[in-house]
């Protein structure tokens, strides 16, 4: 009787042990399952966003090794998107973002519209704090981060300012003085504002204040306010 009832326990006891292994393993798999998920969902959105960085930023003719230094980042998530998912829609997706990426080049009409600009503006700020994160990360030193950002800085304001002002000329071809005038007078307040180097500065803002000047005449104030007042007078 003492012996049944100890094998009883002994099979209650495996019983039990069994049952929370299995409960472990289940569990364990769904939590595996889930941060695979949601790992796949960041890197999904992360690599989006760096290809259609790349293709943005070798359209524009960006400094290649920025370029380079984003590609080895975008390839280390994609890779890794591979490893989790191999035969995944996912990668497939990727791997068309990554291949229109690759084959990008500089194109001269891609800012033809405030959309266009607005476009570029957003992913060169991705771009640079992106550049920022990788130093903090310690994958660029922070000198490297600096004139990366530098750079990214120059060829936004650069680019920015030289679509207003391709804007404006074309606008001005089709007689629309006033919309080409805003687009050179923003593209003059981009330049002035801009954190850029005088040299840099300068050829861009006499082409513009020249195309500003053939819209809006200066006034020639020389003689002063009396000469003018006589002026009106006779």
């Amino acid at each position: 009787m003492l012996q049944d009832n100890l094998l009883y326990v002994i099979l209650i006891c495996v019983v039990g042990i069994v049952a929370i292994t299995v409960n472990y393993l289940i569990s364990t798999r769904e939590q595996q399952a889930e941060a695979k998920e949601h790992r796949l969902n960041w890197l999904r959105q992360q690599s989006e966003t760096v290809f259609t960085s790349l293709k943005v930023l070798r359209e524009i003719d960006c400094n290649p090794e920025i370029i380079d230094k984003l590609n080895v980042h975008a390839m280390a998530m994609y890779d890794e998107i591979a490893m989790l998912a191999p035969d995944s829609d996912l990668l497939a997706s990727m791997t068309q973002l990554k291949e229109d990426a690759d084959q990008s080049l500089p194109a001269n009409q891609i800012l033809d519209s405030d959309r266009a600009l607005k476009r570029v503006q957003i992913y060169i700020n991705f771009v640079e704090k992106l550049i920022l994160q990788m130093a903090y990360a310690g994958k660029i030193s922070p000198a490297l981060a600096k004139s990366y950002r530098r750079d990214l800085h120059l060829l936004k304001v650069t680019v920015v300012a030289d679509a207003h002002l391709t804007q404006g000329n074309n606008l001005l071809l089709q007689g629309d003085k006033n919309t080409a005038l805003s687009h050179y007078k923003h593209a003059k307040a981009i330049l002035l504002k801009g954190a850029i180097s005088h040299q840099d500065r300068q050829a861009r803002l006499e082409k513009v204040n020249h195309e500003i000047e053939k819209i809006q005449p200066k006034r020639n104030h020389g003689r002063g306010t009396l000469a003018d007042s006589i002026d009106k007078l006779m």
